[in-house]
């Protein structure tokens, strides 16, 4: 390890340390963890004291941010329950099937006149990478029990599952591009390997892992520890498979996710129930710990450098992306589902930016088309105000939200924010 390594990890391990001690006390702030992470990583970049670069740095950067969303995936899939979409399922149904193609639409629309230069299919992709949300940005927002619980639930499966829903568009967007390794194969390639082929080996890896690991545990072979190993395992398995035959990994790990889970719930009747209640938990706290640094590196090879080329196109287009091209296909999704206004806005606003796109704005620098460094830009001057407008707003949000569903609940009994809800974690 040469000297300017060394001081990267003690910085790093400083930082990661620092907000350790501190995390509690700043999930009750307007203070969250992506804007620490995010801010050092400016400060240790390109722009800072030049600790990480993009340029010499970009393998084992792109395997840290892809690790994290490959984990983020299995592990936001295992958490989804039939209940879930079941039990008030609306919400979720109708952001994920109707508001979501509506955001990519409006995103890609609105970038013509905003980011000219572009080709057709690269305003595709920014409307695509900015449109997964991250409920991580505004935990308070998705977890604060002043919240009601189908609000709660509904963005939380909202984010856990429209990351993996939007990368087959992603992929299908990149391999229209010219110029990148997907074109290489074409559309009808990328949908055949990155589509089918990984969604069958997903399904495979996942529903297989979960039934060796029900049948290990019912003769008592396995252990509590290795059994949330298994579940890193299963991770980097689906992933790499799926890479071996020029798939998709992410979408490989994200379906071995659903069949994992729901592999695990059928076989858990039988079992005693803290049998498998922390089976994810080490690949959930790995993979927190992964985004975290994950923000870092975006902080340092994506919004610094952007910082420095700040534009008016590039500015109004970011804060259009956080209002009217989410709240916009929100609003027109949740047409007679009988909530009330201020839950619409509420939802709309509480899309944030986060790890997807951060993720697939990497991918596509690497790609090094024409249009990549305006994209970066835009990526990341869109993520970087999200986590600084969604994370301070959430605390303050959810408590006045909070205050007008009580007031409201009182007034009308049968008010439909308060029907009961899924029980999902916060992701």
């Amino acid at each position: 390890m040469n000297g300017a390594s060394a001081w990267t990890g003690a910085a790093v391990a400083t930082v990661t340390a620092g907000y350790a001690l501190v995390s509690r006390r700043l999930s009750t702030t307007a203070v969250s963890g992506p804007m620490v992470f995010a801010g050092f990583g400016v400060a240790i970049g390109p722009v800072g004291l030049g600790l990480i670069d993009l340029e010499h740095d970009a393998g084992p950067l792109l395997t840290l941010v892809e690790a994290a969303l490959t984990l983020v995936l299995l592990t936001d899939a295992m958490s989804v329950r039939r209940r879930d979409l079941r039990v008030g399922g609306f919400l979720p149904g109708r952001l994920l099937g109707i508001g979501l193609p509506l955001t990519i639409g409006a995103g890609w629309l609105l970038a013509w006149p905003l980011l000219p230069g572009l080709t057709v299919w690269e305003l595709a992709l920014v409307g695509t990478i900015l449109a997964p949300t991250d409920a991580a940005l505004g935990r308070t927002a998705v977890s604060s029990p002043r919240v009601p619980p189908l609000v709660r639930s509904g963005l939380n499966v909202e984010s856990g599952l429209n990351d993996g829903m939007a990368l087959p568009f992603f992929l299908l967007f990149l391999a229209a591009l010219p110029g990148t390794h997907a074109s290489e194969e074409g559309v009808a390639g990328v949908f055949w390997r990155a589509l089918v082929v990984s969604t069958v080996l997903g399904l495979a890896v996942g529903g297989f892992g979960g039934w060796l690991l029900s049948w290990s545990r019912g003769r008592g072979w396995v252990s509590g520890t290795w059994r949330q190993v298994f579940v890193l395992a299963l991770a980097a398995g689906s992933y790499t498979l799926a890479v071996v035959v020029d798939g998709s990994g992410f979408i490989a790990a994200w379906v071995a996710g659903f069949a994992f889970g729901v592999s695990q719930r059928r076989c858990r009747a039988a079992e005693p129930v803290d049998e498998g209640a922390d089976t994810a938990q080490l690949a959930e706290q790995l993979a927190e710990f992964l985004a975290s640094l994950s923000f870092l590196v975006f902080g340092a090879v994506l919004l610094g450098p952007a910082l420095e080329h700040l534009d008016r196109r590039i500015v109004t287009y970011a804060v259009l992306s956080l209002t009217v091209v989410r709240m916009l296909p929100v609003a027109v999704s949740l047409i007679g589902s009988r909530l009330a206004l201020p839950t619409v806005g509420y939802i709309g606003w509480f899309g944030p930016r986060g790890l997807a796109s951060v993720v697939f704005g990497l991918l596509v620098v690497e790609e090094h088309v024409p249009g990549v460094r305006l994209i970066g830009r835009v990526v990341a001057v869109t993520v970087g105000l999200s986590i600084l407008l969604h994370g301070m707003s959430a605390v303050l949000l959810a408590n006045r939200y909070g205050t007008w569903h009580r007031r409201a609940a009182a007034a009308r009994p049968h008010l439909r924010e308060g029907a009961p809800e899924g029980n999902s974690g916060t992701r």
